[in-house]
């Protein structure tokens, strides 16, 4: 690759082609540190939509020394490098003046994700009262009627089924920042498993919060398999909304994209309870994500 066809590249990256990438495998090879080489090979592989995307973006990460550049580079239609690091440049003044305090973010981050679980968990025992929900009154023919299976709708059924693709690109958006500094940690940091001699008590304690736990997920379950029709009746005053102060609040650590980082991680049960968690932030989706998690626990089967 000459320099003409590399400058015409770093112009417009979007025209990077096959063969393109393979000459910029043997540049990166030879000079690991060419921060803009490796940019390049990122687009391209972002626009033949590869499953070595994933993998590059992270090696990519590691050897840039501005992430935020990086960030709104693979986000951004169309990428000006110097209006975007002067924006960055007149923030640096105060990130300079800031104190960093060095922590273990692997710890702090599962204890933030199991906590988060926890809390939405109670909002779903809370929402899933089965007095909120008004089964539709039917009669027995109508019943039976409805359970027959037709071969139109076992049809539209396996349009509508689509498989999952672990290894797809993550599509990172603007609004993502937070999901994608999480995917970076994910990829790099995994909790250490520390086992210690707590006592009897402490050991009946995590048996009391597993069992727990479990009755829970069985309700989120419950629901997700019945899915209870709703009887909408004549409006007599206005409704008052019981699931309100279960639903406010800044929840913004559990989005769908990082239900898919964990889903492209291979983390199936923190995928699943993040999907469950969603179900309940975004009643409107709720078939869409039930169908996710029985992808997933199909998956998972397949695996083992």
């Amino acid at each position: 690759m000459n320099t003409e066809i590399y400058t015409s590249l770093l112009a417009n990256p979007a025209a990077v082609t096959k063969e393109q990438l393979s000459e910029l495998d043997a540049v990166i090879e030879k000079y690991p540190y060419f921060q803009s080489a490796r940019a390049l090979q990122l687009k391209g592989l972002k626009n033949e939509h590869s499953f070595l995307y994933n993998d590059a973006l992270k090696l990519t990460a590691a050897y840039t020394t501005d992430r935020d550049i990086l960030f709104e580079y693979i986000t951004s239609k169309h990428f000006v490098q110097n209006e975007i690091s002067e924006k960055i440049l007149q923030q640096s003044d105060a990130v300079l003046e800031m104190d960093v305090v060095a922590e273990n973010v692997s710890e702090l981050l599962s204890l933030e994700i199991d906590k988060q679980i926890k809390s939405e968990l109670k909002k779903a025992e809370a929402i899933l009262n089965p007095e909120l929900f008004e089964r539709k009154v039917a009669s027995i023919v109508e019943i039976t009627q409805e359970n027959e299976p037709s071969p139109e709708v076992k049809e539209v059924k396996k349009v509508e089924e689509t498989p999952l693709d672990v290894d797809a690109p993550i599509p990172f958006s603007k609004s993502d920042t937070h999901s994608f500094s999480e995917w970076l940690k994910l990829t790099r940091a995994t909790p250490i498993a520390r086992e210690e001699d707590t006592g009897e008590a402490a050991e009946q304690q995590i048996d009391h919060d597993q069992a727990e736990k479990e009755r829970k997920f069985q309700l989120i379950e419950k629901f997700i398999q019945d899915r209870p029709k709703l009887e909408v009746g004549e409006p007599t005053k206005p409704n008052k909304d019981l699931a309100k102060p279960y639903t406010q609040g800044s929840d913004t650590l559990m989005t769908e994209t990082l239900a898919k980082v964990y889903l492209q991680q291979k983390n199936f049960k923190k995928a699943i309870q993040a999907y469950k968690i969603l179900i309940l932030k975004n009643p409107e989706k709720s078939g869409f994500f039930a169908d996710q998690i029985r992808a997933i626990e199909k998956l998972i089967k397949e695996e083992s």
